[in-house]
């Protein structure tokens, strides 16, 4: 699917100090990205802690970032959890006219084995009415979603697009680049490794740090794919002290931290997760304040 080639960006929730949701802010973080030139937009990923959001919230946050979007960018809706059952069911009742894909995380805390995973995107994409992107992050679900599973998906089922792999290892993200069928998308999960993954083959990245520097990063992207190889790694060079800031003391309290740097949303996040720290907080402020935007 050509809309998925290239950037896109997991949008966070902003908050305001009584952790209600910032819609205002949502707002300016859709236009800035949009206008730095990415490539589509990704709600309710991980990275908008859609683990403290209620159903209600989730809601007042697709229709802000819809409605504030106007049919600039594709759209892409984070259908994902540990209950197969309960996302069926929401697949089978939800509006999706809005979304050209659903990204949908292998199961946490479960545990399931390779077949479990199987099963469970299997269901998925019967339900889903619209392409199914798979996503893989093993240091958030304790599941590693091995090659020969995505592999067995891509193959078995029309409307399993595509890959978002953050296992944020090569070689695993290389076997798949290297036996997937032609049309099937490995989309890079893992900013620091996006640029050598699409190098490899990859079709792009669904990023943290792409909204915060939206043009920087989305060139380094399309650079990558062009296979202007030095122009882009001069991008990730100065990139890659932020990247690695970001995820210093967890995500998305590093990105909320950037954005508060730039004027554009407080850092506010939602318990279990806490702002980053006052040492963190400078180093970032420095950085944006040195880079040119």
């Amino acid at each position: 699917m050509q809309a998925l080639i290239g950037t896109g960006v997991a949008l966070v929730t902003p908050f305001n100090q009584d952790f209600s949701i910032d819609t205002d802010a949502l707002r300016r973080i859709v236009n800035f990205s949009v206008e730095g030139g990415i490539e589509y937009l990704v709600i309710l990923g991980t990275t908008a802690e859609n683990a403290t959001l209620s159903q209600d919230e989730k809601e007042v946050v697709i229709k802000t970032v819809v409605d504030c979007n106007k049919g600039r960018l594709p759209l892409v809706l984070g259908v994902g959890g540990n209950d197969t059952r309960r996302i069926v069911e929401e697949l089978k009742n939800r509006d999706l006219s809005d979304f050209i894909a659903i990204l949908s995380v292998s199961p946490f805390y479960n545990k399931p084995t390779q077949e479990g995973i199987y099963q469970h995107f299997k269901a998925i994409s019967e339900a889903s009415p619209i392409p199914v992107i798979i996503y893989n992050v093993p240091g958030r679900t304790s599941s590693n979603m091995l090659p020969k599973t995505v592999l067995r998906l891509a193959n078995d089922f029309q409307n399993i697009i595509a890959v978002k792999e953050a296992a944020g290892d090569m070689v695993q993200a290389m076997q798949i680049l290297k036996d997937k069928p032609k049309d099937f998308l490995v989309i890079s999960g893992d900013d620091m490794i996006a640029l050598p993954m699409v190098l490899a083959g990859g079709s792009g990245v669904i990023s943290v740090i792409g909204q915060g520097f939206p043009k920087e990063f989305s060139e380094m992207i399309r650079l990558g794919l062009n296979r202007k190889v030095d122009e882009a790694y001069k991008i990730q060079y100065l990139l890659s002290d932020c990247i690695d800031m970001i995820f210093e003391q967890g995500n998305p309290a590093g990105i909320k931290q950037v954005f508060d740097s730039l004027g554009i949303a407080d850092s506010f996040v939602r318990l279990p997760l806490v702002q980053v720290d006052e040492s963190l907080c400078q180093r970032i402020d420095q950085f944006v304040k040195n880079t040119a935007i």
